[in-house]
């Protein structure tokens, strides 16, 4: 397992993929999941390493919509990637930890994701990426 990305919630995609770029970033995909309301841009840092994912929402009644209505832009996921996510999920779930998300379900890049709710990580979203 390793750190896959950092989600960061933003008002403006276009401004904060900007500022980052002063940084080196380079956008490495973007689009949109339409089924959590929400644009993305994946940037790719320089030298390599962890990705930093850069969410808008498409409105303030989406997840990422209100989470930025009650705690502004900032953090919002950490995301580890794992070779079976059916198979982490299941040993999670075993352990008693709350998920936002039962099963895998399509992700942006079409990966297969499924969220783990903020409170088995001290107050940290956290979102498991099938690679």
């Amino acid at each position: 397992m390793h750190l896959h990305h950092v989600g960061h919630a933003v008002e403006d995609l276009e401004e904060a993929k900007a500022r980052y770029a002063l940084l080196g970033f380079r956008v490495r995909a973007e689009g949109e999941v339409e089924s959590q309301g929400v644009r993305v841009a994946m940037l790719e840092p320089p030298g390599g390493g962890a990705l930093l994912e850069l969410l808008e929402p498409t409105g303030p009644e989406t997840p990422v919509g209100r989470f930025l209505a009650r705690r502004g832009p900032g953090l919002h996921h950490l995301a580890f990637a794992v070779p079976d996510l059916e198979a982490k999920l299941a040993e999670l779930r075993a352990e008693g930890l709350p998920l936002v998300d039962e099963a895998p379900r399509m992700g942006f890049g079409g990966h297969l994701v499924a969220f783990v709710h903020p409170r088995a990580f001290h107050g940290v979203l956290v979102e498991l990426v099938e690679e």
